[in-house]
C-alpha cells in the first residue's frame, strides 16, 4: 500500500488436496479491517468489468478485495462450468474466504456475479459460518425462457444476511421474482435494484459494462446493509 491509494497485486495460495486461490487482491490505502471475496459468472473471469470496478471502489473504502477465478476457471480459460464440478467450485469459495481473513482483521463477505453468487449462496446455505454476508450480483433465479426451473431450492436454510443486486431486464428473473423468491429466504435479505439494466448490470438486456453510478450504488448498498447487520447482532 502507498499513500497514493490501493495497491493491487496478484494473489495466489495453494494447499494440498484444497483448490488453489488465484487471483488479484485490491488492498485499500490503509489498513483493512473487513475484507470482501468477489467472482465471476459462467462465462466470464476474475477480469469482468464489473469486478474490477467493484474491487477498486470497496478497496476506496477501506474494504479488502479478493477477485477470484473459480476452480473451474483455473482449469480452462474458456467455457461454461460443469455441474459435476460445482462442489469443487464452492470449496474454492471457501478457500478464498479463509485466505482474504489472512489480510484482514475483521468481518469477511462472499459475493460473486450469476454463478459465482449462486455457488456463494448454496456454500453459505450448508455453512453460514463461512462469511459474514453475502453479495448476490444478478443472482440467475432460471434459465432465460424457463421460469419454472428455480434455482431457490436452498433459501429457506440460507441464514446468511444477502444483498442482492438485480437489473430490471435481466432475463435470468425479473425484479418481481427475485423479491418473491426473497420470501423463501431464512436471514435478512435487500435487494437493490436497476432499472433499464441486464444481466451484467449495464444498459439494456445483454450489455456487460457497469455504469460509475451503478457501481457507488452497489457499494453504499452492500455498506449500509452490512452495518446494519452488525447492528443486529
Amino acid at each position: 500500500m502507498t499513500a497514493a491509494g490501493p495497491l493491487v497485486e496478484p494473489f495466489e495460495r495453494s494447499a494440498p488436496g484444497r483448490p488453489a486461490v488465484r487471483g488479484v487482491v485490491h488492498h485499500p490505502a490503509s489498513a483493512a479491517r473487513d475484507a470482501l471475496v468477489l467472482t465471476h459468472g459462467a462465462g466470464g473471469n476474475r477480469s469482468a468489468p464489473l469486478l474490477v470496478a467493484l474491487g477498486a471502489a470497496f478497496a476506496e473504502a477501506g474494504l479488502a478485495v479478493l477477485r477470484c477465478d473459480l476452480p473451474y476457471r483455473q482449469a480452462r480459460a474458456k467455457g461454461p462450468p460443469s455441474p459435476a464440478g460445482a462442489a469443487r467450485d464452492r470449496d474454492g469459495l471457501r478457500e478464498a474466504v479463509t485466505a482474504i481473513r489472512s489480510i484482514a482483521s475483521g468481518r469477511a463477505f462472499l459475493g460473486g456475479t450469476s454463478y459465482g453468487g449462486r455457488q456463494a449462496s448454496l456454500l453459505l446455505a450448508e455453512a453460514p459460518d463461512v462469511a459474514d454476508a453475502l453479495l448476490l450480483l444478478s443472482y440467475p433465479l432460471h434459465p432465460p425462457g424457463r421460469p419454472g426451473d428455480l434455482r431457490t431450492a436452498h433459501f429457506p436454510r440460507l441464514r446468511t444476511p444477502a444483498l442482492f443486486a438485480h437489473g430490471s431486464l435481466d432475463p435470468f428473473g425479473s425484479l418481481e421474482e427475485l423479491e418473491a423468491a426473497r420470501l423463501l429466504i431464512g436471514g435478512r435479505s435487500a435487494l437493490v435494484a436497476f432499472e433499464g439494466a441486464g444481466h451484467g448490470l449495464g444498459g439494456g438486456a445483454r450489455a456487460s459494462l457497469p455504469r460509475a453510478e451503478t457501481v457507488a450504488k452497489i457499494v453504499a448498498a452492500f455498506l449500509a446493509f452490512t452495518a446494519e447487520s452488525s447492528a443486529h447482532g
